[in-house]
């Protein structure tokens, strides 16, 4: 499994996952439980349906320096 969940997507994944689970546990909301998924794939950095649709939000930044997989004067 390639990582494929970058740093801020992870946190946000972390989040959501923790506020439907204490939704479910405190409020008895049944839904709620379906925040494992988030939760689970922030934590371990990699999402199954990113990966069938060719989708990362992980930078290619390393030592400070990124490198940009645009030419320039393209979109």
């Amino acid at each position: 499994m390639k990582r494929d969940v970058g740093t801020a997507d992870r946190i946000i994944r972390i989040a959501a996952g923790l506020f439907l689970l204490f939704q479910a546990t405190i409020n008895g909301q049944i839904w709620g439980y379906i925040g494992i998924v988030p939760l689970l794939t922030g934590a371990i950095g990699w999402c199954p349906l990113y990966s069938m649709l060719g989708v990362s939000t992980v930078c290619g930044c390393s030592g400070g320096r990124c490198e940009s997989k645009h030419q320039e004067g393209t979109l």
